[in-house]
Protein backbone atom coordinates (compact mmCIF):
# COMPACT_ATOMS: atom_id res chain seq x y z
CA UNK A 1 0.00 0.00 0.00
CA UNK A 2 3.37 2.62 0.73
CA UNK A 3 4.44 1.80 -2.79
CA UNK A 4 1.21 2.34 -4.07
CA UNK A 5 0.54 5.26 -2.48
CA UNK A 6 3.66 7.09 -3.11
CA UNK A 7 3.46 6.26 -6.78
CA UNK A 8 0.09 8.12 -6.86
CA UNK A 9 1.56 10.75 -4.41
CA UNK A 10 4.49 11.30 -7.06
CA UNK A 11 1.83 11.40 -10.22
CA UNK A 12 -0.17 13.97 -8.67
CA UNK A 13 2.48 16.54 -7.86
CA UNK A 14 3.46 16.08 -11.66
CA UNK A 15 -0.09 17.20 -12.12
CA UNK A 16 0.07 19.91 -9.84
CA UNK A 17 3.63 21.45 -11.30
CA UNK A 18 5.42 20.44 -7.67
CA UNK A 19 6.97 17.95 -9.00
CA UNK A 20 11.11 18.18 -10.14
CA UNK A 21 11.64 20.87 -12.84
CA UNK A 22 11.58 19.25 -17.02
CA UNK A 23 14.42 21.00 -17.60
CA UNK A 24 17.38 18.84 -16.91
CA UNK A 25 19.64 22.17 -17.20
CA UNK A 26 17.91 24.55 -14.66
CA UNK A 27 18.66 24.10 -11.29
CA UNK A 28 16.22 25.25 -8.96
CA UNK A 29 16.06 26.25 -5.28
CA UNK A 30 14.32 26.96 -1.85
CA UNK A 31 14.15 27.37 1.00
CA UNK A 32 12.51 27.58 4.41
CA UNK A 33 12.66 27.64 8.18
CA UNK A 34 10.02 27.03 11.01
CA UNK A 35 10.21 27.97 14.85
CA UNK A 36 10.34 24.66 16.64
CA UNK A 37 11.05 26.51 19.85
CA UNK A 38 9.37 24.68 22.95
CA UNK A 39 7.68 25.72 25.97
CA UNK A 40 9.23 26.71 29.08
CA UNK A 41 9.56 24.37 31.67
CA UNK A 42 10.65 21.15 29.32
CA UNK A 43 13.99 19.54 30.54
CA UNK A 44 17.39 20.70 28.87
CA UNK A 45 19.96 17.82 28.92
CA UNK A 46 22.91 19.26 27.95
CA UNK A 47 24.60 18.32 31.07
CA UNK A 48 24.54 15.31 33.48
CA UNK A 49 21.53 16.27 35.18
CA UNK A 50 19.02 17.60 33.37
CA UNK A 51 16.89 20.83 34.15
CA UNK A 52 13.80 22.62 33.03
CA UNK A 53 13.96 25.58 30.83
CA UNK A 54 12.64 29.13 32.68
CA UNK A 55 13.48 31.50 29.78
CA UNK A 56 13.86 31.50 26.07
CA UNK A 57 16.55 33.90 25.19
CA UNK A 58 15.86 33.47 21.46
CA UNK A 59 14.05 30.91 19.30
CA UNK A 60 14.85 27.36 17.62
CA UNK A 61 13.94 26.78 14.42
CA UNK A 62 14.50 23.61 12.21
CA UNK A 63 15.54 24.94 8.48
CA UNK A 64 15.92 23.61 5.15
CA UNK A 65 17.55 24.04 1.86
CA UNK A 66 16.10 21.77 -1.33
CA UNK A 67 18.19 21.52 -4.69
CA UNK A 68 16.60 20.33 -7.51
CA UNK A 69 18.19 20.28 -11.10
CA UNK A 70 15.82 18.22 -12.57
CA UNK A 71 16.62 14.76 -12.31
CA UNK A 72 17.33 14.48 -8.47
CA UNK A 73 15.80 16.21 -5.67
CA UNK A 74 17.49 16.78 -2.39
CA UNK A 75 16.91 18.10 0.84
CA UNK A 76 19.11 19.41 3.92
CA UNK A 77 17.42 19.72 7.44
CA UNK A 78 18.97 20.92 10.39
CA UNK A 79 17.10 21.54 14.16
CA UNK A 80 18.40 24.05 16.52
CA UNK A 81 18.41 20.89 18.90
CA UNK A 82 20.96 18.65 21.30
CA UNK A 83 20.07 15.86 19.10
CA UNK A 84 17.43 13.66 17.48
CA UNK A 85 15.93 10.06 18.02
CA UNK A 86 16.11 7.69 15.62
CA UNK A 87 11.93 7.32 15.39
CA UNK A 88 11.65 10.80 14.83
CA UNK A 89 13.90 10.99 11.60
CA UNK A 90 12.36 8.15 10.34
CA UNK A 91 8.81 9.64 10.68
CA UNK A 92 10.07 12.98 9.37
CA UNK A 93 11.37 11.62 6.48
CA UNK A 94 7.84 9.60 5.93
CA UNK A 95 6.07 12.19 6.24
CA UNK A 96 8.12 14.39 3.68
CA UNK A 97 8.45 11.93 1.31
CA UNK A 98 4.31 11.15 1.53
CA UNK A 99 3.68 14.84 1.32
CA UNK A 100 6.03 16.26 -1.24
CA UNK A 101 6.87 12.72 -3.29
CA UNK A 102 11.13 13.31 -1.93
CA UNK A 103 12.56 9.91 -1.56
CA UNK A 104 13.24 9.19 1.87
CA UNK A 105 17.02 8.70 1.34
CA UNK A 106 17.19 12.30 -0.19
CA UNK A 107 16.19 13.66 2.88
CA UNK A 108 18.96 14.87 5.28
CA UNK A 109 17.93 15.40 9.31
CA UNK A 110 20.21 16.46 11.71
CA UNK A 111 20.65 18.50 14.73
CA UNK A 112 23.06 21.32 15.50
CA UNK A 113 24.36 20.18 18.92
CA UNK A 114 22.99 22.93 21.25
CA UNK A 115 23.21 22.59 24.70
CA UNK A 116 20.27 24.76 26.02
CA UNK A 117 17.53 23.16 24.59
CA UNK A 118 14.70 20.72 25.09
CA UNK A 119 15.34 17.32 24.57
CA UNK A 120 13.95 15.73 21.33
CA UNK A 121 16.19 12.92 21.81
CA UNK A 122 13.15 10.47 23.55
CA UNK A 123 14.68 7.30 25.24
CA UNK A 124 18.22 6.71 24.15
CA UNK A 125 18.38 3.58 25.61
CA UNK A 126 15.19 2.31 24.67
CA UNK A 127 14.95 -0.41 22.01
CA UNK A 128 11.81 0.91 20.60
CA UNK A 129 10.83 4.22 22.61
CA UNK A 130 7.61 5.98 21.83
CA UNK A 131 7.94 9.65 20.80
CA UNK A 132 6.64 12.30 22.46
CA UNK A 133 4.38 15.21 22.34
CA UNK A 134 7.65 17.50 21.28
CA UNK A 135 8.69 14.90 19.14
CA UNK A 136 5.90 14.65 16.82
CA UNK A 137 6.11 18.36 17.14
CA UNK A 138 9.15 18.37 15.39
CA UNK A 139 8.30 15.51 12.82
CA UNK A 140 5.51 17.66 11.32
CA UNK A 141 7.81 20.77 11.58
CA UNK A 142 10.48 19.24 9.53
CA UNK A 143 7.79 18.20 7.07
CA UNK A 144 6.50 21.83 6.74
CA UNK A 145 9.60 23.49 5.97
CA UNK A 146 10.57 20.98 3.56
CA UNK A 147 7.26 21.71 2.15
CA UNK A 148 7.92 25.55 2.51
CA UNK A 149 10.72 25.28 0.47
CA UNK A 150 9.31 23.23 -2.12
CA UNK A 151 6.60 26.02 -2.19
CA UNK A 152 9.50 28.53 -3.03
CA UNK A 153 11.69 26.59 -5.77
CA UNK A 154 12.99 29.44 -8.51
CA UNK A 155 15.70 29.32 -10.65
CA UNK A 156 19.23 29.23 -9.07
CA UNK A 157 23.06 29.45 -9.02
CA UNK A 158 24.82 27.41 -6.76
CA UNK A 159 28.65 27.41 -5.56
CA UNK A 160 30.77 26.05 -2.91
CA UNK A 161 33.91 27.37 -1.27
CA UNK A 162 36.02 26.37 2.25
CA UNK A 163 37.00 29.37 4.73
CA UNK A 164 39.35 28.93 7.93
CA UNK A 165 38.93 29.61 11.33
CA UNK A 166 41.40 28.12 14.25
CA UNK A 167 41.37 30.44 16.72
CA UNK A 168 37.75 28.74 17.77
CA UNK A 169 38.69 25.21 17.58
CA UNK A 170 40.68 23.67 20.47
CA UNK A 171 40.97 19.36 20.90
CA UNK A 172 39.55 19.26 24.68
CA UNK A 173 40.94 15.72 25.27
CA UNK A 174 44.32 16.20 26.83
CA UNK A 175 47.14 13.92 28.37
CA UNK A 176 48.21 14.22 31.73
CA UNK A 177 51.03 14.05 34.24
CA UNK A 178 50.43 10.53 35.98
CA UNK A 179 48.41 10.19 38.39
CA UNK A 180 46.66 13.21 37.67
CA UNK A 181 43.43 11.91 36.37
CA UNK A 182 40.48 11.34 38.45
CA UNK A 183 39.18 7.60 38.90
CA UNK A 184 36.43 7.12 36.24
CA UNK A 185 32.83 6.67 36.80
CA UNK A 186 33.55 2.62 36.91
CA UNK A 187 36.18 2.66 39.36
CA UNK A 188 38.93 2.49 36.59
CA UNK A 189 42.47 4.22 37.15
CA UNK A 190 42.60 3.60 33.26
CA UNK A 191 42.33 6.25 31.50
CA UNK A 192 45.27 7.89 29.56
CA UNK A 193 43.97 11.41 28.78
CA UNK A 194 40.88 13.83 30.22
CA UNK A 195 37.98 15.31 28.93
CA UNK A 196 38.26 19.57 29.48
CA UNK A 197 40.86 19.55 32.31
CA UNK A 198 41.54 22.15 34.46
CA UNK A 199 42.47 25.48 32.32
CA UNK A 200 46.23 26.30 32.81
CA UNK A 201 47.08 23.63 35.07
CA UNK A 202 50.62 22.84 35.76
CA UNK A 203 49.78 18.86 35.08
CA UNK A 204 48.56 19.09 31.47
CA UNK A 205 51.17 17.40 29.24
CA UNK A 206 49.80 18.02 25.45
CA UNK A 207 46.02 17.62 23.87
CA UNK A 208 45.36 14.24 22.72
CA UNK A 209 44.13 15.05 19.41
CA UNK A 210 44.39 17.69 16.37
CA UNK A 211 41.56 20.10 15.23
CA UNK A 212 39.82 20.91 11.88
CA UNK A 213 39.37 24.86 11.40
CA UNK A 214 38.44 24.25 8.00
CA UNK A 215 34.52 25.77 6.89
CA UNK A 216 33.30 24.33 4.02
CA UNK A 217 30.18 25.84 2.39
CA UNK A 218 27.38 25.45 -0.63
CA UNK A 219 25.99 29.05 -1.33
CA UNK A 220 22.68 29.41 -3.73
CA UNK A 221 21.89 32.56 -5.19
CA UNK A 222 18.80 33.79 -7.71
CA UNK A 223 19.81 34.38 -11.17
CA UNK A 224 20.17 37.90 -10.57
CA UNK A 225 22.82 37.54 -7.73
CA UNK A 226 20.50 37.80 -4.64
CA UNK A 227 21.69 35.40 -1.61
CA UNK A 228 18.51 32.46 -1.37
CA UNK A 229 20.63 30.31 1.17
CA UNK A 230 23.44 28.76 2.47
CA UNK A 231 24.83 25.67 4.03
CA UNK A 232 27.67 25.59 6.19
CA UNK A 233 29.83 22.99 8.52
CA UNK A 234 32.31 23.54 11.38
CA UNK A 235 33.86 21.06 13.35
CA UNK A 236 32.92 23.31 17.09
CA UNK A 237 30.91 21.28 19.32
CA UNK A 238 28.66 24.28 20.92
CA UNK A 239 29.76 27.81 22.43
CA UNK A 240 27.61 27.82 25.71
CA UNK A 241 27.87 30.83 28.20
CA UNK A 242 24.36 30.85 28.58
CA UNK A 243 22.36 32.21 31.50
CA UNK A 244 20.94 30.22 34.17
CA UNK A 245 17.97 27.60 32.46
CA UNK A 246 17.74 29.56 29.05
CA UNK A 247 16.84 28.14 25.96
CA UNK A 248 18.79 29.34 23.08
CA UNK A 249 20.24 27.61 19.47
CA UNK A 250 23.89 28.86 20.63
CA UNK A 251 26.16 30.14 18.23
CA UNK A 252 25.10 28.26 15.33
CA UNK A 253 22.09 30.44 15.13
CA UNK A 254 23.89 34.08 16.27
CA UNK A 255 26.01 32.61 12.89
CA UNK A 256 23.00 32.44 10.98
CA UNK A 257 21.34 36.08 11.43
CA UNK A 258 24.89 37.79 11.38
CA UNK A 259 26.37 36.05 8.25
CA UNK A 260 23.02 37.30 6.83
CA UNK A 261 23.66 40.49 7.63
CA UNK A 262 26.90 40.34 5.84
CA UNK A 263 25.21 39.38 2.85
CA UNK A 264 23.32 41.95 3.00
CA UNK A 265 20.16 39.23 2.64
CA UNK A 266 18.05 40.94 5.32
CA UNK A 267 14.03 41.36 4.86
CA UNK A 268 13.45 39.12 1.62
CA UNK A 269 11.01 37.65 0.39
CA UNK A 270 11.03 34.59 0.64
CA UNK A 271 14.06 35.01 3.13
CA UNK A 272 16.96 34.14 3.17
CA UNK A 273 18.01 30.88 4.70
CA UNK A 274 21.26 30.10 6.67
CA UNK A 275 22.35 26.94 8.28
CA UNK A 276 25.39 25.99 10.34
CA UNK A 277 25.26 22.57 10.81
CA UNK A 278 27.75 20.33 13.10
CA UNK A 279 30.90 18.88 11.58
CA UNK A 280 33.33 16.28 13.43
CA UNK A 281 33.05 18.16 17.03
CA UNK A 282 33.14 14.68 19.50
CA UNK A 283 36.75 15.56 20.88
CA UNK A 284 36.48 19.56 19.97
CA UNK A 285 35.39 22.51 21.64
CA UNK A 286 36.45 26.53 21.97
CA UNK A 287 37.88 26.56 25.20
CA UNK A 288 41.92 27.21 24.94
CA UNK A 289 43.20 24.86 28.22
CA UNK A 290 46.37 26.05 27.91
CA UNK A 291 45.28 29.62 29.30
CA UNK A 292 43.15 30.45 31.83
CA UNK A 293 41.06 32.63 29.33
CA UNK A 294 39.03 35.65 30.54
CA UNK A 295 35.43 35.70 32.00
CA UNK A 296 32.51 36.50 29.69
CA UNK A 297 28.76 37.96 30.47
CA UNK A 298 26.44 35.89 29.13
CA UNK A 299 26.08 35.22 25.33
CA UNK A 300 29.41 37.53 24.76
CA UNK A 301 31.48 34.65 23.80
CA UNK A 302 29.24 32.41 21.82
CA UNK A 303 28.74 36.46 19.34
CA UNK A 304 32.63 36.52 19.25
CA UNK A 305 32.58 33.23 17.97
CA UNK A 306 29.85 33.51 15.44
CA UNK A 307 31.24 36.91 14.52
CA UNK A 308 34.55 35.43 13.01
CA UNK A 309 33.06 32.14 11.75
CA UNK A 310 30.34 34.43 10.07
CA UNK A 311 33.55 36.47 8.46
CA UNK A 312 35.76 33.36 7.62
CA UNK A 313 32.63 32.26 5.40
CA UNK A 314 32.19 35.95 4.18
CA UNK A 315 35.32 35.78 2.89
CA UNK A 316 35.14 32.47 1.53
CA UNK A 317 31.83 33.58 -0.13
CA UNK A 318 33.20 35.73 -2.09
CA UNK A 319 35.73 33.17 -4.18
CA UNK A 320 33.18 31.20 -4.89
CA UNK A 321 32.34 29.91 -8.87
CA UNK A 322 28.81 30.22 -9.71
CA UNK A 323 26.95 27.42 -11.57
CA UNK A 324 23.80 27.38 -13.14
CA UNK A 325 23.50 23.54 -12.53
CA UNK A 326 25.39 20.66 -10.99
CA UNK A 327 25.08 16.87 -10.69
CA UNK A 328 23.28 15.86 -7.47
CA UNK A 329 22.97 12.28 -5.86
CA UNK A 330 22.05 10.66 -2.63
CA UNK A 331 22.68 7.06 -1.42
CA UNK A 332 21.22 6.01 2.19
CA UNK A 333 21.84 2.84 3.81
CA UNK A 334 20.96 1.16 7.43
CA UNK A 335 24.48 -0.51 8.24
CA UNK A 336 24.86 -3.48 10.86
CA UNK A 337 27.12 -2.43 13.32
CA UNK A 338 28.05 -4.38 17.11
CA UNK A 339 27.03 -2.72 20.01
CA UNK A 340 28.99 -2.77 23.47
CA UNK A 341 28.00 -4.18 26.62
CA UNK A 342 29.27 -4.49 29.88
CA UNK A 343 31.44 -7.21 31.46
CA UNK A 344 30.09 -9.27 34.33
CA UNK A 345 32.26 -7.19 36.58
CA UNK A 346 30.73 -3.81 35.68
CA UNK A 347 27.36 -5.27 35.91
CA UNK A 348 28.06 -6.49 39.35
CA UNK A 349 29.41 -2.98 40.33
CA UNK A 350 26.58 -1.19 39.06
CA UNK A 351 23.90 -3.31 40.53
CA UNK A 352 25.62 -2.69 43.71
CA UNK A 353 25.84 1.53 43.57
CA UNK A 354 22.11 1.38 41.99
CA UNK A 355 21.09 -0.71 45.56
CA UNK A 356 22.31 2.29 47.23
CA UNK A 357 20.39 4.88 45.25
CA UNK A 358 18.98 7.46 47.25
CA UNK A 359 15.38 8.33 45.18
CA UNK A 360 14.80 11.41 46.80
CA UNK A 361 18.03 12.68 45.75
CA UNK A 362 18.20 15.34 43.08
CA UNK A 363 21.82 15.37 41.74
CA UNK A 364 22.90 12.10 40.69
CA UNK A 365 26.95 11.62 40.75
CA UNK A 366 28.92 10.24 37.60
CA UNK A 367 29.30 6.44 39.73
CA UNK A 368 25.37 6.56 39.71
CA UNK A 369 24.86 8.10 36.62
CA UNK A 370 27.19 5.12 34.77
CA UNK A 371 25.63 2.13 36.80
CA UNK A 372 22.09 3.44 35.59
CA UNK A 373 23.77 3.07 31.15
CA UNK A 374 25.79 0.48 31.79
CA UNK A 375 22.22 -1.29 33.25
CA UNK A 376 20.42 -0.01 29.97
CA UNK A 377 23.13 -1.03 27.20
CA UNK A 378 23.20 -4.75 28.89
CA UNK A 379 19.39 -4.92 27.16
CA UNK A 380 20.61 -3.96 24.13
CA UNK A 381 21.67 -6.59 20.88
CA UNK A 382 24.19 -7.51 19.72
CA UNK A 383 23.91 -5.86 16.72
CA UNK A 384 21.71 -3.50 15.43
CA UNK A 385 21.69 -1.25 12.05
CA UNK A 386 22.35 2.41 12.14
CA UNK A 387 21.82 5.18 9.34
CA UNK A 388 24.43 6.21 7.03
CA UNK A 389 23.89 8.87 4.16
CA UNK A 390 26.12 10.57 1.34
CA UNK A 391 24.98 13.22 -1.16
CA UNK A 392 26.93 15.21 -3.83
CA UNK A 393 26.22 18.58 -4.66
CA UNK A 394 28.31 19.75 -7.68
CA UNK A 395 31.86 18.73 -6.71
CA UNK A 396 31.38 18.38 -3.11
CA UNK A 397 30.52 15.27 -1.04
CA UNK A 398 29.07 15.15 2.51
CA UNK A 399 28.53 12.01 4.40
CA UNK A 400 26.32 12.02 7.17
CA UNK A 401 26.81 9.94 11.16
CA UNK A 402 24.39 9.41 13.75
CA UNK A 403 27.06 10.12 16.43
CA UNK A 404 29.33 12.47 18.00
CA UNK A 405 32.34 12.30 15.69
CA UNK A 406 36.19 12.85 16.66
CA UNK A 407 37.54 15.51 14.41
CA UNK A 408 40.40 12.58 13.12
CA UNK A 409 37.14 10.75 11.13
CA UNK A 410 36.40 13.62 9.64
CA UNK A 411 39.91 14.79 8.56
CA UNK A 412 40.68 11.58 7.02
CA UNK A 413 36.85 12.17 5.36
CA UNK A 414 38.11 15.22 3.58
CA UNK A 415 41.41 13.61 2.47
CA UNK A 416 40.40 10.73 1.13
CA UNK A 417 36.67 11.21 -0.47
CA UNK A 418 36.54 10.93 -4.41
CA UNK A 419 34.74 14.52 -4.33
CA UNK A 420 36.06 17.55 -2.87
CA UNK A 421 35.55 19.40 -0.49
CA UNK A 422 34.14 16.91 1.69
CA UNK A 423 32.55 17.26 4.98
CA UNK A 424 30.23 14.97 7.73
CA UNK A 425 27.45 16.22 8.92
CA UNK A 426 27.37 14.16 12.79
CA UNK A 427 23.99 13.88 14.79
CA UNK A 428 22.09 13.16 11.18
CA UNK A 429 19.07 10.39 11.48
CA UNK A 430 19.41 9.31 15.06
CA UNK A 431 21.91 9.35 17.88
CA UNK A 432 24.24 6.31 19.06
CA UNK A 433 26.63 7.95 21.43
CA UNK A 434 30.67 8.93 20.67
CA UNK A 435 32.18 7.69 17.92
CA UNK A 436 36.45 8.08 18.55
CA UNK A 437 38.64 6.50 16.63
CA UNK A 438 40.52 2.79 17.25
CA UNK A 439 43.59 4.98 18.88
CA UNK A 440 41.52 7.01 20.94
CA UNK A 441 39.79 4.37 22.09
CA UNK A 442 42.72 2.84 23.71
CA UNK A 443 43.02 6.04 25.76
CA UNK A 444 40.06 5.92 27.05
CA UNK A 445 38.47 8.55 28.71
CA UNK A 446 34.88 10.37 29.09
CA UNK A 447 33.92 9.74 25.26
CA UNK A 448 35.13 6.38 25.15
CA UNK A 449 33.04 5.50 28.53
CA UNK A 450 30.51 2.17 28.08
CA UNK A 451 27.04 4.60 27.76
CA UNK A 452 28.75 7.70 26.90
CA UNK A 453 29.69 5.18 23.60
CA UNK A 454 27.62 2.38 22.40
CA UNK A 455 29.18 1.40 18.98
CA UNK A 456 31.61 -1.61 19.17
CA UNK A 457 35.63 -0.16 19.12
CA UNK A 458 35.98 -0.75 15.41
CA UNK A 459 32.99 0.95 14.09
CA UNK A 460 35.08 4.58 13.21
CA UNK A 461 36.71 2.60 10.27
CA UNK A 462 33.77 0.36 9.17
CA UNK A 463 31.76 3.34 8.89
CA UNK A 464 33.98 5.66 7.26
CA UNK A 465 35.01 2.69 4.54
CA UNK A 466 31.20 2.44 4.22
CA UNK A 467 30.70 6.51 3.47
CA UNK A 468 33.87 6.82 1.10
CA UNK A 469 32.16 3.53 -0.91
CA UNK A 470 28.66 5.57 -1.28
CA UNK A 471 30.26 8.75 -2.39
CA UNK A 472 32.11 6.43 -4.83
CA UNK A 473 29.11 5.38 -6.22
CA UNK A 474 27.93 9.01 -6.57
CA UNK A 475 30.76 9.96 -9.01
Amino acid sequence: MKKIFLYVSMIFLAATGDAMSSDANTLRAGASRINITSEIGGDIIGGFNPFPSKHIHDDLWVRCVLLDNGKTRVAFVVCDLIGLGQNLCDRARRLVCEETGIPEGNVLISATHTHSATSALGDRYSKKPELSDYQKFVALRIRDAVRCAVNNLAPARIGWATGSEPRHVFNRRWFMKPGTIPVNPFGGTNDLVKMNPPRASENLVKPAGPTDPQICLIAIETLDGKPMALLANYSLHYVGGVRGADISADYYGVFNDRIQQLLCADRQDPPFVAIMSNGTSGNINNIDFKNKGEKYAPYARMREVAEDVAKAVHKAYKTIEWHDTVPLGAAFEEVEMGFRHPTPEQLERAREILAKLDPNKKQKSLEEIYAERTMKVNDFPERGKIPLQVFRVGDVGIGTIPTEVFVEIGLEMKERSPLKPAFIISLAHGYFGYLPTVEQHKLGGYETWLGTNRLEIEAAPKILAKLLAMLDGLK
